[in-house]
């Protein structure tokens, strides 16, 4: 797997379910920040359902919400397309949506040479069905995705697989450059707490307050108290685009390993990924603060 070339910006669309969590935000906001690299050339809304969304589609919907508002906060302009209002009803058949149609045909127009890369930090529907509506764009994109646990861990039942593994496994065969930063037990080293987000956050500019003060909030509505800690995951999916000589992150050439419905890895099959195994959590916390808090 070729790490971009840091000499040029590469063209970038983020997948985002970006009202689930508050995580999100803060990779939305890296990436706008991150021009001297990383060119966003569209936004799409994820599905996901839980406690704060009681469909997909609700999902979909307050996550292009979110979209844009940190356009505003940020001051950006950028396309943003709504995504898949359900997951994939099986493995052949695409879940329609703007998001799904805008990077089947946009990713046409991108060669092997000089891919789009396609972050997604939420349920990979809207990048599987538009494998499935153009098979042909596998060989024109390079996905990045946060999504399943460490191959060493006891399950795969994270948030981002579990809502669609029919999309995981879609995407994880399809041929396509693929880049896995699986969450507990590799990702789960980026944590945050409060006392780190009031001291370089707070009252910085009105992005950084928004994005810190939000994480606090989402804390404590859950009732947490005391000494706590929350993963900022899906930072780490802009990181790699960002990890030039691994100052980063640490990554390896492995087999993909397919999820089943229950939430176990199965067998490696004969396909390989990039595979993330390590996060250097104060680097890479360094240049987030820099970036949203100048």
């Amino acid at each position: 797997m070729k790490i971009p070339d840091l000499a040029s910006p590469v063209d970038v669309v983020l997948d985002t379910d970006a009202y689930n969590e508050i995580d999100d935000q803060f990779a939305i906001a890296y990436l706008l920040r991150s021009k001297h690299r990383l060119n966003t050339v569209a936004l799409y809304a994820a599905p996901f359902s839980n406690a704060l969304a009681s469909t997909p589609g609700e999902g979909m919907e307050k996550s292009y919400r979110e979209i844009l508002h940190l356009l505003t906060l940020c001051g950006e302009t950028v396309d943003v397309f709504r995504g898949a209002c359900t997951y994939l009803p099986d493995e052949n058949t695409p879940a329609p949506s703007p998001a799904a149609r805008d990077l089947a045909d946009r990713a046409m127009g991108y060669s092997s040479e000089a891919p789009l890369y396609v972050v997604a930090i939420g349920a990979i529907t809207n990048i599987a069905s538009a494998l499935l509506l153009e098979p042909r764009i596998r060989d024109r994109i390079v996905v990045v995705w946060l999504g399943g646990h460490a191959h060493h861990w006891h399950d795969t039942l994270e948030f981002n697989m579990r809502q669609d593994f029919k999309a995981a496994r879609v995407v994880m065969r399809a041929g396509v450059p693929f880049v896995q930063l699986p969450c507990r037990g590799v990702v789960s080293e980026f944590a945050t707490t409060a006392p780190e987000l009031e001291a370089l956050f707070y009252d910085k500019n009105p992005l950084a307050d928004y994005l810190a003060r939000n994480t606090v909030r989402h804390i404590k509505n859950k009732g947490i108290t005391g000494i706590w800690s929350k993963p900022l995951w899906d930072v780490t999916a802009i990181g790699w685009l960002l990890n030039e000589d691994e100052r980063f992150m640490r990554c390896r050439t492995e087999s993909i390993r397919l999820p089943d419905d229950n939430g176990h890895y199965q067998p490696p099959i004969d396909a390989q990924m990039c595979y993330v195994y390590g996060i250097h959590r104060d680097s890479l916390m360094a240049d987030l603060v820099e970036k949203l808090t100048k």
